[in-house]
């Protein structure tokens, strides 16, 4: 795990510039927002996510979240179906707040073309560069 500022990066993920991280699983992969996603939007009140057997286009919008911020799109991270949703989401969408990297996930997903999708995305050290920038951005 690394840290910047008050944001974590965990090791083994990837990360798109939409504020998603990524575990691959086999041939399926876990995804929800990162640290810094949640941090900004606050207290997370609602999930409207994509469920299971809808199929998904990388960077295209597919769902949002809602906080007692704002709302900000959700955007795809990977091409495929979703094959799981958090149902937990349903009762308590701070549980991202709480712990984004694993209660907290979103969904999962059987990707179409991971190999392919995997170039658009960070792994973590390129994350780790981005996340610092974002943060001295955000100081200026």
């Amino acid at each position: 795990m690394v840290k910047i500022g008050e944001f974590e990066v965990p090791e083994g993920l990837y990360y798109s510039k939409d504020f998603f991280w990524l575990k691959i699983e086999g041939e399926k992969v876990r995804c929800g927002l990162t640290d810094y996603a949640q941090k900004m939007l606050k207290s997370i009140v609602y999930v409207d996510a994509p469920r299971e057997e809808e199929k998904l286009t990388q960077s295209k919008v597919c769902g949002s979240v809602e906080s007692v911020k704002s709302v900000s799109d959700i955007v795809s991270p990977l091409s495929g179906k979703i094959v799981e949703f958090n149902q937990d989401l349903d009762m308590n969408a701070g549980i991202i707040n709480e712990d984004p990297y694993n209660k907290g996930w979103i969904f999962v997903i059987e990707p179409k073309n991971l190999d392919s999708d995997l170039g658009n995305l960070m792994d973590q050290p390129k994350a780790v560069e981005w996340h610092k920038e974002k943060l001295e951005n955000k100081n200026e």
